[in-house]
C-alpha cells in the first residue's frame, strides 16, 4: 500500500516542479524510518499511603505512541495527519517539530534532525497549536509580532508588508493594538497563524488549527492555508479530528492508529476504500408510471420516489453514476439531476468503530 499511496503525492510534487527545494528527492521534504516513541507510565495508586509509596517505586510501563512509522512528504504538499484519539498524532507532530526526541528510527525535516538541531531547525518551520498560543499573554498582539520579528530578523519593510498581507486576508489589523488575553478563541488562533507565517517558513505544522471556531473563521483560515500554500508553495501539515478541514486543505491524507500507518493517499481513494452509498437525486418531468418504477427495480441500486423525485442509492463496485443516469433517460424524462458522494466523516466513523 505505501508505494501506490506515494505516487500522488510524487505526481503532485513534479506538477509543482519540486515547490522551494528545486525538484523532489526519493526521501522527501519530511523523511522519516521506522519512527518509534515510547512514554514510561504508571499506575497511580490512590489516597495518601499510595502517594507516598509512588515517590520509592521504579520501574512503570512503557506505552508505545508511534510504532515504525515511514512516510515522506514532498515539497508544496498539503497533508492531513488523521487518526482515533491515542493514534499517535500529536506525538508524530512534536517529533517533527523538534518538542519531542524519537525513541528510534531515522527522521529528517529539510535535511535537519529537529530534536537535535532544534535553533536552526524552528527558523524552517510554523507551528501552531490549536489549545496553545505562541504569543506572550500580557503583550499586545503587535508587540508580540515585533519580538518574533526581531528574533527572525525580519528587515523592517518585509515585516510590514506581511502584516498588510495578514489583515487583508485574515483581518488581524483591528487586533493589533489588543493584549492577547483579551482576544477570543478565533482572534487568537488567526493572529497565532500569523505569527507562526511571519518569517515565511517552508514548512507549516497545524495541530487542531480550528478547534473550537466557528464557521466563519474556518473558512477564512482555510481559505488562507491554501492560498499560502500556492502562492509560496509552503508544505502543510495538518492534524485534526475535523475532517471538513482536511477535505477543504489536504491534498493527500495519512490515517495513522497506535502510531502506525494504514493508509497514505489522496481523499478520494480513502474515500473508496471506505466504502459508503452514493446517491443520485433525479427530478422528472412528471411522477414515474408503475412500469416505470417497475424497470427502475431492476436496476443494480436502491430506487425510491416521492412525486417527481427520485432517489437513486448505489455502490460504485456494482455499477456507475454514467450507467444510472443513462438507464434512467431511457425510460423517462429528466428535469434535473444532482449526485451526492458519501462524505469522508461517515467512512472515517465506522473505521474508528472497527478499531475499538
Amino acid at each position: 500500500m505505501e508505494d501506490a499511496g506515494l505516487e500522488p503525492a510524487r505526481a503532485h510534487c513534479a506538477a509543482r516542479g519540486g515547490a522551494r527545494s528545486g525538484g523532489c528527492s526519493v526521501s522527501g521534504i519530511i523523511h522519516a524510518r521506522g519512527l518509534r516513541r515510547t512514554f514510561r507510565t504508571f499506575q497511580r495508586r490512590p489516597g495518601l499511603l499510595g502517594a507516598v509509596s509512588d515517590l520509592f517505586r521504579i520501574g512503570g510501563e512503557d506505552r508505545v505512541a508511534v510504532e515504525g512509522l515511514d512516510l515522506d512528504v514532498y515539497p508544496g504538499e498539503r497533508v492531513g495527519l488523521i487518526g482515533p484519539n491515542g493514534a499517535g498524532k500529536s506525538t508524530t507532530i512534536k517529533m517533527m517539530c523538534g518538542i519531542l526526541s524519537p525513541t528510534a528510527g531515522t527522521l529528517t525535516v529539510d535535511g535537519r534532525q529537529p530534536s537535535r538541531q532544534r535553533q536552526e531547525h524552528v527558523r524552517g518551520i510554523g507551528v501552531v497549536f490549536g489549545q496553545r498560543t505562541q504569543l506572550w499573554w500580557d503583550l499586545a498582539v503587535i508587540e508580540a509580532l515585533d519580538l518574533l520579528a526581531a528574533v527572525f530578523r525580519i528587515p523592517a519593510d518585509v515585516y510590514r508588508a506581511r502584516l498588510e498581507q495578514f489583515d487583508a486576508v485574515l483581518g488581524i489589523g483591528a487586533l493589533l493594538g489588543k493584549p492577547v488575553r483579551e482576544l477570543s478563541l478565533g482572534q487568537r488562533m488567526r493572529c497565532d497563524i500569523a505569527a507562526a507565517l511571519l518569517h515565511a517558513p517552508p514548512i507549516l505544522f497545524l495541530d487542531e488549527p480550528t478547534i473550537g471556531l466557528d464557521v466563519a473563521v474556518k473558512l477564512r483560515i482555510r481559505e488562507f492555508i491554501r492560498a499560502v500554500n500556492a502562492e509560496q508553495g509552503t508544505t502543510i501539515i495538518l492534524t485534526t479530528h475535523d475532517l471538513s478541514d482536511v477535505e477543504a486543505v489536504c491534498d493527500r491524507v495519512l490515517l495513522i492508529d497506535h502510531g502506525r500507518l494504514l493508509f497514505d493517499g489522496s481523499i478520494p481513494d480513502l474515500k473508496a476504500q471506505l466504502g459508503g452509498a452514493h446517491r443520485l437525486v433525479v427530478e422528472l418531468k412528471s411522477p414515474p408510471s408503475e412500469a416505470d418504477l417497475a424497470t427502475l427495480s431492476a436496476l443494480p441500486a436502491t430506487v425510491t420516489a416521492a412525486h417527481t423525485t427520485l432517489t437513486v442509492t448505489f455502490s460504485l463496485t456494482q455499477t456507475t453514476a454514467a450507467a444510472l443516469i443513462q438507464a434512467i433517460l431511457t425510460i423517462t424524462e429528466v428535469v434535473d439531476l444532482s449526485i451526492h458522494e458519501p462524505g469522508i466523516d461517515a467512512g472515517i466513523a465506522r473505521f474508528y468503530e472497527a478499531l475499538r
